[in-house]
């Protein structure tokens, strides 16, 4: 057996690989994941994996790590080249093949890096990648001949985006935030209807205009002016792999992820009636109850990408999604995440519901509450925190859903924390009938939140 290649421990995420790039995950790192994900795959009957990476600085070196250990595997490669992660997912189903790879650092700060992987038809995460680790730590690998090819899939990408399109002409304004999307929204947007602004198009994994992540308000600026300037019905903005989407109304008013998703439940309910929405355990109380009244049966589940879509392939469910702007779309796709695919559904079902993003944001129920608050805490301490509360709670007789964190029931709202996955970080959201509830609650969660040693959560909202 050769020597064995352990993997940073911080590394191995919940749902992905993800580190620091020449501290935490280096390119000997990038092989040793791809011979120890090609032997998984080698032991399951499969041997042709699709290869993709986004525009960070580090990502050509890493997949061509990648790619190698791969090969030594004996795998097939079928190298996509740059390109968003939903277009890699696209590729492995519209090719036939048995397996993904997408070297991607998603959201995450320009030194980061990672691996997201895909198993035939389903995520691959948890206990997947603990074993993938062990594989690796105890060099069990397969031995080979592999093969490579290059493919160009962007154009049947785009063909499968507009596939059945049934949206009316609109002007919007697209933030690609100098991510992995750019080629392929500046193809899609010159065959949409309307007119198209598109903001930072050029791939560069410097980031130079604004970090790539819709969900914090402040690097939806540029988006906001330029709708405003320019007369837009609405805006769109991605993240650095496009997995993940942001909007804001023609007013320049965000519409939050879970309020996106309940506009986009409405005509998968129509076509679907009775169908499951999942929604994540930070979203709004106003979206279940959305999905309730729209004839739908709402499921409350954990946030992660990979949780999300095993939890969509579970029930069958034809959408599903959560805050940090992942929507799974099974109706008339693949059950992944795609925020070029939410995008094109967006308009669509702005077109079915009267043709105004704008009044649909104003007419959701005005909710007081919070955005996701972030703070930092230390890898090595994030989940006991929240163990320390569950505790607390539990000892003191609250309503309490577990499920993903604390999501803390009271009689006029609730509180949330919980460890994100993907960085060193805990998240909140508190969510209540006015202001005073509002104060309350947050006081609760910082105390709890004291009582851990932890810093209290600063909010302007």
């Amino acid at each position: 057996m050769p020597a064995g290649h352990r993997l940073h421990p911080s590394a191995l995420r919940a749902y992905d690989i993800r580190g620091i790039v020449g501290e935490t995950l280096t390119e000997a790192d990038a092989d040793a994941v791809g011979r120890s994900f090609g032997t998984i795959l080698r032991r399951a009957g499969g041997t042709r994996v699709c290869l993709g990476r986004d525009g960070r600085l580090s990502s050509p070196g890493l997949a061509h790590a990648a790619c190698n250990g791969l090969l030594a595997a004996g795998c097939e490669v079928i190298d996509i080249g740059l390109g968003p992660s939903p277009m890699l997912y696209f590729s492995v189903f519209e090719t036939g093949a048995d397996a993904g790879l997408m070297v991607t650092g998603s959201h995450n700060p320009p030194a980061w890096n990672g691996i997201k992987l895909m198993l035939h038809s389903g995520p691959f995460h948890g206990d997947d990648i603990q074993a993938l680790g062990a594989i690796a730590a105890a060099g069990d690998w397969e031995g080979g001949t592999g093969s490579a090819s290059q493919v160009d899939i962007v154009d049947r990408y785009v063909d499968a985006l507009l596939a059945g399109f049934r949206g009316q002409a609109f002007t919007i304004a697209w933030d690609i935030g100098n991510g992995a999307a750019g080629p392929v929204v500046e193809r899609l947007t010159r065959r949409l209807p309307g007119t198209h602004h598109l903001l930072f198009p050029e791939v560069d994994g410097r980031f130079p205009n604004h970090h790539p992540d819709p969900t914090v308000e402040a690097n939806l600026a540029d988006l906001k002016r330029v709708v405003l300037e320019q007369g837009c019905d609405f805006g769109v903005a991605f993240d650095g792999d496009a997995d993940r989407i942001g909007a804001v109304d023609g007013q320049g008013r965000v519409v939050w992820a879970d309020e996106l998703l309940g506009i986009l439940a409405e005509p998968v309910l129509r076509a679907l009636p009775g169908a499951t929405i999942i929604g994540d355990v930070k979203a709004s109380q106003a979206l279940f109850d959305r999905i309730t009244a729209l004839g739908g049966v709402p499921d409350m589940w954990k946030s992660g990408h990979s949780l999300m879509k095993a939890r969509l392939l579970e029930l069958g469910a034809p959408l599903a999604g959560e805050m940090s702007g992942h929507i799974f779309f099974a109706h008339r796709w693949h059950g992944v995440d795609d925020g070029i695919l939410a995008a094109v559904r967006l308009i669509e079902a702005v077109t079915l519901l009267g043709g105004s993003l704008t009044a649909l944001k104003s007419a959701l129920p005005a909710m007081i509450n919070t955005p996701e608050l972030r703070f930092p805490c230390p890898e090595g301490r994030k989940f006991a925190v929240v163990s320390e509360v569950l505790a607390r709670l539990t000892a003191e007789g609250a309503r309490v859903n577990a499920i993903d964190g604390a999501r803390v029931m009271r009689a006029d709202g609730w509180w949330l924390l919980r460890a994100s996955n993907t960085q060193d970080l805990l998240t909140a959201r508190v969510e209540a009938k006015d202001e005073v509830a509002l104060a309350r609650l947050l006081a609760e969660l910082n105390d709890q939140l004291a009582l851990s040693g932890v810093a209290a959560v600063a909010i302007d909202h």
